[in-house]
């Protein structure tokens, strides 16, 4: 009697973390795809540290796709992934990409050929399989991340069965401050791991922003943005103390770490402090201010003795 079975992923993966500038490729790629193509379709690259893969690099695949049958081209995908490594050696294979909402007909097919690609490798991972719906489906730009585990009826492969597994954006702190410079993402000091939350509409809707904020406007919306999280955080606190909210001990936790690692001065002694360090920085704007004009003369002094 055939015995139906299931084989899950042949090492764990718990959950995966995506920088910014991958889903900036993603939908740069998805704008410039070929005027027949539904979708986008590409390799991903990273790293992998205790169960947690880490995206930090994409690019798109080539294909060809009809109703019952997908074809890429092996070829360029394996020549861009040789190229990748000799620029960067520690961002091997971890994945594949594709735009749409969720998983599609023939993902299972282009999963097993990355499935293939990874144990030729040598990799002890699944493939992770991450899908961005570029087209907004249910108004917002859905990103998700899967894992494929086989069933199989006896020694007779029937499907592949994808689960997902946690997702995380990750943000270094030059793609942070271009978000918010652009209005497309905002901190949340609550979210434990310190990730953004990033608005793939605006992102696709904005292409160019008027200027740079200056140093005064920069600090007023960063204070504005400081004084919102502590409004969030004042209300979450008080929802849990009165049993709106089911209290989470993460959370606490680490509200209990920020507010010890806050240094506990009198209010005098802190305006003292503060006092002093904003004078040192109009001391060194007055200074940078003052070479930089005494460099313009001595430029122009260098020049008109040129010409005579």
């Amino acid at each position: 009697m055939a015995v139906l079975q299931f084989f899950p992923p042949f090492s764990p993966v718990v959950s995966a973390k995506i920088h910014a500038v991958v889903l900036f490729n993603i939908c740069d790629c998805y704008v410039r795809r070929p005027d027949q193509a539904d979708r986008v379709i590409g390799t991903l690259l990273g790293s992998v540290s205790d169960g947690v893969v880490e995206i930090k690099n994409s690019y798109a695949v080539p294909h060809n796709e009809s109703a019952d049958q997908v074809a890429l081209d092996v070829d360029y995908h394996r020549n861009m992934y040789l190229s990748h490594l000799k620029v960067n050696p520690k961002e091997v294979l971890v994945g594949w990409f594709s735009t749409g909402f969720g998983v599609s007909g023939g993902s299972a097919l282009i999963h097993e050929f990355y499935v293939k690609e990874l144990k030729e490798a040598q990799s002890s991972i699944p493939p992770i399989h991450l899908t961005v719906d570029t087209r907004f489906k249910n108004g917002e730009a859905s990103i998700k991340g899967y894992v494929s585990s086989n069933l199989s009826l006896g020694d007779r492969p029937l499907a592949a069965q994808f689960q997902e597994i946690s997702l995380d954006l990750r943000m270094i702190e030059a793609e942070r401050v271009g978000c918010m410079n652009l209005d497309l993402s905002s901190l949340n000091i609550l979210h434990l791991s310190c990730f953004c939350k990033c608005n793939l509409v605006d992102i696709l809707k904005t292409t160019a922003v008027d200027k740079l904020p200056n140093d005064l406007e920069g600090m007023e919306a960063s204070m504005e943005r400081l004084y919102s999280l502590l409004d969030e955080i004042y209300k979450y606190v008080d929802d849990v103390v009165e049993g709106r909210v089911t209290p989470n001990n993460d959370i606490g936790r680490f509200l209990a770490d920020t507010l010890a690692s806050v240094p506990r001065m009198s209010t005098a002694a802190f305006d003292k402090v503060f006092n002093d360090k904003i004078q040192d920085n109009l001391a060194l704007v007055y200074l940078s201010s003052l070479v930089k004009t005494q460099l313009g003369i001595a430029e122009k002094l260098n020049t008109a003795a040129q010409i005579l």
